[in-house]
């Protein structure tokens, strides 16, 4: 084996067991219990969903803030944001902020949840002076239209007698106008990318009411609700602003938050993976490297559908790099992702054992793997 050999370690985070951060941790150190002098590249990943921030943040060497925003009930919640490395890029996840974590069971309800707290983030990041913004929109548990990111920077929905709607998709029946009198207007200055994996339109039966309502708690009625308010709203962007957002891919995503990105912050929504990779550097560090390491909590045949694994993949084979990926389960229909990139899957786990314990274990598990995949590989 080459003895100055490079290997960029390039995972996913092993949900509830793992960052991407400690993944990396681990690999290198049962990589270095066979061979110190093999060097180590980390660049912790993410496919635009949960933990996109915190792996951007830790793969350029920037910093996680959090402050007291608006949760989706008009609460009070702590949410995060962070600046990259190089102090000009902010990067945030609205399920931080307006998720569907943040409601109980008993408690989702489309109808009045509200996305306010995403726009207090974004307006924390443009306080620190960011010339472009990241935002990934998954996960979350509402069904404004991302009304309340704009009502957050300075926006008022208005309806016919002039007073200012309220919170939740349930008002939208009632919009009459958008006055951006007093909206933010640094947002002009600032290149805004959406981390967006879904391609479903605003409104109809493949729409963000019909196709992701129930999950947050939509009745049936409730569901044909949102989704003509949000054809209402839909109808009066266009008349007021010329746009019409009604059949535009992504429109749906997060209940209609990749509308409102898009029409009043001039979003670009873009595959969550392929964010992750520009903003980390991903594919400089692979084109000087030997190989490549990667690998998420679990990997099946759904990885080839934009997932970390494939995603990181695809950039090493640009360069011909072998390619090795870890998972905490090996599941069906993986000879597809060979095709596709991924030289070996190796299954982490040592046995039989709880979904407790094996969250638990999870990074000795790593470490164990790590080390008796260097150990094949110094034998040839």
């Amino acid at each position: 084996m080459k003895k100055d050999l490079v290997i960029v370690l390039a995972p996913d985070s092993f949900k509830e067991s793992m960052t991407a951060k400690e993944v990396c941790v681990a690999m290198e150190r049962g990589i270095k219990k066979v061979n110190s002098n093999i060097r180590c590249i980390h660049v912790p990943m993410a496919d635009g969903g949960e933990g996109t921030m915190q792996s951007l943040v830790d793969a350029t060497g920037g910093e996680v803030y959090s402050l007291e925003v608006v949760g989706p009930l008009g609460n009070k919640v702590k949410a995060e944001y962070g600046i990259l490395g190089n102090g000009e890029i902010g990067v945030l996840e609205m399920a931080s902020a307006s998720g569907i974590h943040l409601v109980s069971l008993e408690e989702r309800n489309p109808l009045i949840t509200t996305t306010y707290g995403t726009g207090e983030l974004i307006k924390a990041c443009l306080d620190r002076g960011v010339k472009k913004l990241l935002i990934g929109i998954g996960g979350s548990a509402t069904n404004d239209g991302g009304v309340g990111v704009i009502q957050a920077l300075g926006g008022r929905l208005l309806d016919k007698e002039g007073n200012e709607l309220g919170f939740g998709g349930g008002e939208l029946e009632k919009l009459d106008r958008i006055d951006l009198t007093n909206f933010d207007r640094r947002l002009k200055d600032v290149v805004i990318e959406v981390a967006c994996d879904v391609s479903n339109p605003l409104c109809g039966e493949n729409g963000a009411s019909y196709i992701f309502g129930h999950q947050k708690g939509a009745s049936v009625e409730m569901i044909k609700i949102l989704d003509n308010n949000l054809k209402h709203y839909a109808k009066v962007i266009k008349e007021q602003f010329g746009k019409d957002v009604l059949e535009i891919a992504g429109a749906g995503a997060a209940g209609g938050l990749g509308a409102g990105l898009m029409v009043f912050l001039n979003g670009n929504l873009k595959k969550g993976i392929e964010i992750v990779i520009e903003y980390s550097g991903l594919e400089k560090k692979v084109k000087n490297c030997d190989m490549v390491w990667t690998g998420e909590g679990s990997i099946d045949f759904q990885t080839q559908y934009g997932k970390t694994p494939l995603g990181v993949a695809t950039v090493a084979k640009k360069y011909n790099k072998p390619v090795v990926a870890l998972a905490g389960r090996v599941g069906d229909d993986i000879d597809i992702l060979y095709e596709k990139g991924i030289d070996s899957i190796f299954g982490i786990m040592r046995g039989v054992t709880t979904i407790d314990e094996a969250l638990k274990n999870g990074k000795e598990n790593i470490e164990r793997t790590s080390e008796n995949i260097v150990r094949l590989m110094e034998m040839l």
